[in-house]
């Protein structure tokens, strides 16, 4: 094609100006999600304007080299022109030679190397050249215009290639603005997210303060109480789940703690949940969250403590008492870090470390078949046994002092000696309420003492001498006395409605092989159990 003459130069200039300062005031008119259609009769326009082939707008990833095709018009058609089968489009092999910031003219095929000619083969006829221009916008690559005609490459006047590349400008000064918007709204979404994150997290851990028990420390040295922390050194550096095993008030959250404190995740939460304070009807929901109107009073969306606890760690309280119905949801989830909150099917991933704890036999209740099976195994990765305060009666003077410190300044005391005698006493009893019953045991003794000196309340004497005859007895014979009582109650009964293995929490087999090894059998003319409360 020849060059224009002078006379259909000043008529393309000027209807490309008339294009410019249209779009420039469509462009700003329309809104960041409304630009598609403004782009295309942009393109068509220009290719009018120019009587070339195909006009098409392409967006730069961070990575110059990789784009998108944001809009393209054709003479032949408007579909996008898109990847082939044979490796790429007449417009990819074309951005492949903008390089630099300046407009690039190219002759086609001439400019071409042969093995694009061999490829794209028809798709270049009618075409003698084509312009493309690259634009950037602070500095990096967003957007090229490629325009192709049949013309001539020297068809290509300076006049024409300046305003082609103010238009190209103009259109990717609407793209940044597009891609702007883009990631204002992502970001706003994660600002949104983050911060409901953290009222839940704020809402959590003023409940968390309001009902933290006692002691902040693990007090104490000896041999029993340092192999477990040792334990939980090994572990702690891990993901693997943790199962806490101990009696009532021998210190399981602080155990649960230290995992955390000396884990990777120790700037998330610690989320601690007691499966035994919380209704049936309400502890799925407080674990994995609801939508509103899931259930009766359900008015707004609450995330769970598993939502609460993602990247972080989870601390499940007394998990022998979880509902048959919730312990193959928390096998999910331990399984396949997923979930699906109450009222909705939409599944949830979750990255969170579960610490469990039960003062309960999970391998007798799973016998029973009150526990499954597979989430035992899957929580008994690495069982650390916590010690009993009768195992540990060293530690009970350090453990007396510490409470006696705390509380001092609460109950207006000022406590500066122990007798000996009371020291002994305390380390003679046998806890069964372990740390937690000492600390209530001192507080009574520090409000009963007027003094200086601590005096135990005249209440802790009888139980301590009987339990201090216990404690001498061996451990078969408190065994056997335990069991005989509870037989006596139940009448005897092992299995069946109100019987003993149950109430002690054990199988009925487990209950008759204890039974033999120790020697208990029912006496010949055992008298019918009397009804008792609580039995």
């Amino acid at each position: 094609m020849p060059i224009l003459s002078v006379t259909t130069m000043q008529q393309t200039l000027l209807r490309l100006d008339s294009i410019a300062s249209q779009v420039s005031t469509t462009l700003l008119a329309l809104s960041p999600d409304d630009l598609d259609g403004a782009f295309e009769r942009t393109l068509r326009s220009l290719v009018e304007a120019l009587e070339g082939r195909e006009a098409t707008l392409l967006e730069h990833a961070e990575d110059a080299s990789l784009f998108d095709i944001v809009s393209t018009w054709s003479r032949a058609g408007s579909a996008p022109d898109g990847m082939d089968d044979a490796g790429g489009s007449l417009t990819v092999e074309i951005a492949q030679h903008i390089d630099g910031d300046q407009p690039r003219t190219l002759r086609i095929p001439d400019d071409l190397s042969p093995e694009a000619i061999d490829r794209l083969g028809p798709r270049l006829e009618h075409i003698g050249s084509a312009i493309g221009v690259p634009v950037r916008v602070a500095g990096h690559r967003v957007c090229a215009l490629i325009v192709t005609s049949a013309r001539d490459a020297s068809a290509w006047d300076q006049q024409l290639v300046s305003r082609i590349q103010l238009l190209a400008e103009i259109l990717t000064y609407a793209v940044h603005r597009r891609r702007q918007a883009r990631t204002l709204r992502l970001r706003e979404a994660e600002l949104t997210r983050l911060s409901t994150q953290l009222k839940s997290e704020a809402v959590y851990l003023r409940e968390e303060i309001q009902t933290l028990h006692g002691f902040n420390e693990i007090i104490g040295d000896s041999e029993v109480l340092r192999d477990a922390l040792d334990r939980v050194r090994e572990v702690a550096s891990t993901d693997a789940t943790v199962l806490l095993l101990g009696e009532t008030g021998t210190g399981k959250e602080l155990f649960a703690r230290a995992v955390h404190d000396r884990s990777p995740r120790r700037n998330r939460t610690l989320v601690r949940v007691n499966c035994a304070a919380l209704p049936p009807t309400l502890i799925e929901s407080e674990l994995f969250g609801h939508e509103r109107g899931a259930f009766t009073g359900a008015v707004s969306m609450r995330q769970g403590r598993f939502e609460l606890a993602d990247k972080g760690t989870i601390f499940l309280d007394e998990i022998g008492d979880l509902p048959p119905d919730l312990q193959a949801k928390l096998l999910r989830v331990l399984q396949e870090g997923e979930f699906e909150r109450v009222g909705s099917s939409h599944i949830r991933k979750v990255d969170v470390r579960v610490i469990a704890a039960t003062h309960r036999s999970l391998t007798a209740a799973t016998e029973a078949g009150q526990f499954r099976a597979d989430l035992y195994y899957r929580l008994s990765v690495y069982p650390i046994h916590l010690p009993a305060l009768r195992e540990r009666p060293d530690d009970i003077p350090r453990l007396v002092w510490f409470f006696v410190h705390r509380r001092q300044r609460a109950l207006h005391r000022q406590i500066k000696r122990i007798p000996q005698a009371v020291m002994d006493t305390l380390q003679t009893y046998s806890w069964p309420g372990n740390v937690r019953e000492l600390e209530n045991v001192i507080e009574r003794a520090m409000i009963r003492s007027t003094g200086d000196t601590l005096a135990l309340d005249n209440s802790f004497g009888p139980v301590t001498r009987a339990s201090a005859r216990a404690h001498a007895d061996s451990l078969d014979t408190v065994v056997r006395r335990h069991i005989e009582d509870v037989l006596r109650r139940c009448g005897w009964r092992i299995s069946g409605k109100g019987n003993a293995a149950d109430h002690l929490n054990l199988h009925p087999n487990t209950l008759r092989f204890r039974m033999k090894k120790l020697g208990i059998t029912r006496p010949l003319h055992a008298p019918d159990p009397a009804p008792r409360q609580g039995y």
